[in-house]
C-alpha cells in the first residue's frame, strides 16, 4: 500500500484511525500499538533505522516532518534546511511507514509564532543549550504539539500504546524529551535509537551535506575522540577525558566547544570516576565542535565491563 501524505490534524487522525483498524494486532493481549517518528526531514540513513525501528515495534507508524521555526536561532540557518518532502517520503515509504504527516507553519502555529510555549528548564542550561538559546524550548513546544496531535482519539477503537522515536545523536534532546513526558504525564513511550555512523564512524547527520571534503575528514576526529575514552571507560581504565580534548584540538579546522563525561539522564559532568580512577558504571561521552562552516554533535554511552 502507498505510503499516505496528510498536511492536518484532521487527515491525520483520519488516517491514523483507518490504518490501526486494517492492522492493530501486535501489542499485548491483542492492543493495538502507533509509532510516531518526529522529523524536519532531509532525511538520511539515520532517520531510515529510526523509521525501521517504529515499523519493527509497531502496528502503524507516522513520521512528521516539519521544519521548526521554534529550532532556529538564525534565519539564514532556517531559509537554507533542506526540503525534501518527496525524496524523504520515498524513504519512509520503503522502510514500512503508513503515512507522513507534513503540515504547513499554519496549521502547527496558527495565527503565527506561539504565545505560549514548553521551557526545557534546567537540562537545556548546558551544553547544546548554552550554545543555542531557546533552541530546546522550540524542541519541546513542537514535541508536544506533535505527541498531541498524533495522539490516537476515540475514533481509533480500542487504548493503543504510543511510541515515538528520537535518535540517541541527540542525546540531549532524548533526555530533555523525555523529562517532559514524565514531567506534564503525556501517554507515550519515549524510544532512543542508536546513533548511526557512516563507514569511517562519522554520526550521520543532516549537516553533513556542507562539510567540504577536507572538512569531512577533520570531523573524524570527533569519533575518534570519543572513541579513545569508550575503550578506556570499556576497559575499567582512568578515562583522562583531557586527552581527547588535546587530540580534537590538535585537529586543524576543527573548533571544540564542549567534551565531556555526563549523566546520561542528567547529563550533570561527573568529575570523579572518569579522571584517574578506574571508570566504574555507565556515562555519557559528548562532544560539540564547529568543522569549518557546519557545528556538529556526537557521543558515545560509555560502560565498564
Amino acid at each position: 500500500m502507498p505510503i499516505e501524505i496528510v498536511h492536518t490534524r484532521a487527515e491525520l487522525q483520519s488516517a491514523i484511525s483507518r490504518h490501526l483498524a486494517g492492522k492493530g494486532r501486535r501489542g499485548a493481549e491483542g492492543t493495538p500499538s502507533l509509532g510516531l517518528v518526529p522529523t524536519m526531514g532531509a532525511l538520511h540513513d539515520g532517520h531510515r533505522r529510526l523509521a525501521e525501528a517504529a515499523v519493527e515495534g509497531n502496528d502503524v507508524v507516522v513520521a512528521s516532518i516539519f521544519v521548526n521555526p521554534l529550532q532556529f536561532g538564525d534565519p539564514v540557518d532556517l531559509e537554507r534546511y533542506p526540503r525534501t518532502l518527496q525524496a524523504d517520503a520515498a524513504l519512509l515509504e520503503k522502510a514500512g511507514v503508513d503515512v507522513v504527516f507534513a503540515p504547513d507553519l499554519e496549521e502547527m502555529y496558527p495565527g503565527g509564532d506561539p504565545l505560549v510555549r514548553v521551557t526545557a528548564g534546567p537540562l537545556a542550561s548546558a551544553w547544546e543549550g548554552a550554545s543555542r538559546p531557546g533552541h530546546f524550548d522550540g524542541v519541546c513546544t513542537v514535541v508536544a504539539k506533535l505527541l498531541h496531535l498524533a495522539l490516537p482519539g476515540p475514533a481509533a477503537g480500542a487504548p493503543t500504546v504510543f511510541r515515538a522515536y528520537f535518535g540517541q545523536k541527540d542525546a540531549q534532546q532524548v533526555a530533555i524529551v523525555r523529562r517532559m513526558v514524565k514531567d506534564l504525564n503525556f501517554p507515550v513511550e519515549i524510544v532512543s535509537v542508536p546513533i548511526v555512523r557512516a563507514e569511517d564512524g562519522l554520526a550521520l547527520s543532516s549537516r553533513n551535506q556542507f562539510l567540504s571534503e577536507a572538512d569531512r575528514e577533520a570531523a573524524l576526529v570527533l569519533s575518534r575522540a570519543l572513541r579513545l575514552v569508550e575503550e578506556r571507560a570499556a576497559a575499567h581504565e582512568p578515562l583522562m577525558p583531557d586527552d581527547a580534548v588535546a587530540l580534537i584540538e590538535s585537529q586543524p579546522g576543527v573548533q571544540l566547544d564542549y567534551f565531556d563525561v555526563v549523566d546520561t539522564d542528567t547529563l550533570e559532568p561527573l568529575a570523579f570516576n572518569c579522571r584517574e580512577t578506574p571508570f566504574t558504571g555507565e556515562a555519557l561521552a559528548i562532544v560539540a565542535a564547529k568543522v569549518g562552516p557546519v557545528r556538529l554533535i556526537d557521543n558515545m554511552p560509555l560502560r565498564a565491563r
